[in-house]
């Protein structure tokens, strides 16, 4: 009996069993033709630990995994399965990275349909949504589109839409009386595409406003074009810089304006529908007080004058010829300016100190010789003169409070009319008489005064003295009667 038992106590101490080992696994999960990192893949392991989920960045950790030998499956929705093996040590982290493939496809996608608008269709909005719809597809597939634009026989494409479950996009710039195609392909999870026929249709004809002005947005100042009632708005630039006091050529061709892009105020030029802008000059158009405003067409509309610093210039609209007119008087520069072919040919051009205040008009000859004083330097801002139709008279502003304000501000701006020989000077603004329907509200001022295409009316800008509210644009009568609103948050206009 004692040697059985002896026997059995031996048996049972070769039977121990070893302690169980604990390793890590730290894996990441990618697409493996994108290299992206996949989120929500769902981990397994065989030995079995648990079942876990990649995070955002497509990243997993198993802790307390069992030493040697371990398979590690990924699974994925329109992903084909991936089971990984790798050998877990004792107290190690041990790394994986796993790529999962989409199942290849038996058959590509079908191409787009149904385009919106119809293809070959005309008189379209310049900002317009295209959409279409995809053939022979299940709700639940995952397509993704690709949208390309182009311009008429411009090769440069725009991509509409990149990689997107949309099936519309909106198309934004667009250029009037001009055909536009566009194409759609159609990618499947696999990856097969399948292209769209190429589409067209022809945005509407460029409306005739007649209405022109500078307006600030989002403290970007851009130009803008449109009817008498604000209607057909046009913008017809869109830098992030600032492009102000457009003019429309007295044939009614071409846009100039000026704009900062390069640094300081030059002289630019484009179609009236905001297309084919380049710049015109390289002396810049400054001077005191004086950002890009100080310019004007000829009459005939071949050329321009500006004003840089102290000198007056010429120059054609395409950018040559820059010829030297005048020269302003020492310690003074010019700045705004305008030109009539009537009584003879003459230019009104203002000259200025350095204080906003310190201003006078002087006439010139076309040439830029004879100047003549016609209104001298007085109390208060004299500003923006323009020549009539027949030229025998110029509108100005000036501030009736003779407030001299280095800073520029003006008190009580009105628009004055005066013959070119002295004999008549006609306080405009207060025709009506203060306070009477339709006279200037108190606390404003009305600058920036130009004639109307048919002369016997005129635009002009009235704003605020703080100058905090939006500038607005108005209208009246020569005699300042029937002044009427026609645009908000709008100045320097043009009207033509």
């Amino acid at each position: 009996m004692f040697a059985t038992l002896a026997f059995s106590l031996s048996a049972c101490q070769e039977e121990s069993v070893e302690p169980i080992r604990y390793g890590a696994i730290e894996g990441t999960v990618l697409d493996a033709r994108t290299n992206r990192p996949l989120a929500n893949v769902s981990i397994s392991t065989n030995p079995a630990t648990g079942s876990y989920v990649t995070d955002a960045l497509g990243r997993f950790k198993i802790d307390q995994v069992p030493t040697g030998q371990v398979g590690v499956t990924a699974r994925k929705t329109d992903y084909n399965p991936v089971t990984a093996t790798l050998t877990v040590n004792e107290g190690q982290n041990t790394p994986i990275s796993i790529q999962l493939e989409k199942p290849a496809a038996a058959t590509p996608p079908g191409a787009p349909t149904r385009p919106d608008p119809v293809p070959g269709s005309t008189n379209q909005a310049t900002e317009i949504t295209l959409s279409w719809h995809p053939a022979n597809a299940a709700k639940n597939d995952s397509l993704r589109y690709d949208v390309v634009l182009y311009e008429g026989n411009n090769i440069n494409q725009r991509n509409l839409l990149t990689n997107s479950k949309d099936s519309t996009v909106l198309a934004t710039g667009l250029l009037y009386n001009t055909t536009y195609y566009w194409q759609v392909t159609v990618r499947n999870p696999a990856g097969a595409i399948a292209r769209g026929t190429v589409w067209s249709f022809q945005t509407r004809a460029l409306p005739d406003n007649r209405y022109l002005y500078a307006r600030t947005v989002g403290g970007n100042t851009d130009i803008y074009s449109s009817n008498e009632t604000g209607a057909n708005l046009v913008r017809l630039t869109s830098a992030m810089t600032v492009e102000t006091a457009p003019q429309l050529s007295p044939n009614r061709d071409l846009v100039a304006y000026s704009s900062n892009a390069n640094g300081q105020f030059q002289l630019y030029i484009m179609n009236r529908d905001g297309s084919n802008q380049r710049r015109i000059t390289t002396l810049s158009a400054e001077s005191y007080n004086n950002a890009g405003i100080g310019y004007r067409w000829s009459p005939d509309g071949a050329q321009l004058i500006y004003t840089h610093y102290d000198q007056l210039l010429r120059i054609n609209r395409d950018g040559t010829g820059l010829t030297l007119l005048a020269t302003a008087p020492s310690g003074r520069h010019f700045r705004e300016c305008d030109w009539t072919t009537q009584q003879g040919g003459r230019l009104m051009v203002q000259t200025i100190g350095v204080n906003p205040y310190d201003s006078e008009l002087y006439l010139y000859n076309v040439d830029g010789t004879n100047p003549v004083l016609l209104v001298g330097n007085l109390p208060g801002r004299v500003d923006s003169p323009s020549f009539s139709i027949d030229g025998r008279t110029v509108l100005y502003t000036r501030d009736v409070a003779g407030f001299n304000d280095a800073n520029g501000r003006q008190l009580d701006s009105h628009i004055f009319a005066q013959r070119i020989d002295g004999s008549s000077t006609v306080d405009i603004t207060a025709g009506t008489g203060s306070g009477n329907p339709g006279s200037k509200a108190t606390g404003t001022n009305d600058i920036m005064p130009r004639y109307s295409p048919d002369g016997f009316r005129m635009i002009f800008v009235n704003r605020t003295n703080d100058n905090l509210s939006p500038p607005e644009i108005w209208a009246a009568d020569l005699d300042g009667r029937n002044r009427a609103k026609l645009f908000s948050n709008g100045f320097l206009p043009d009207w033509k």
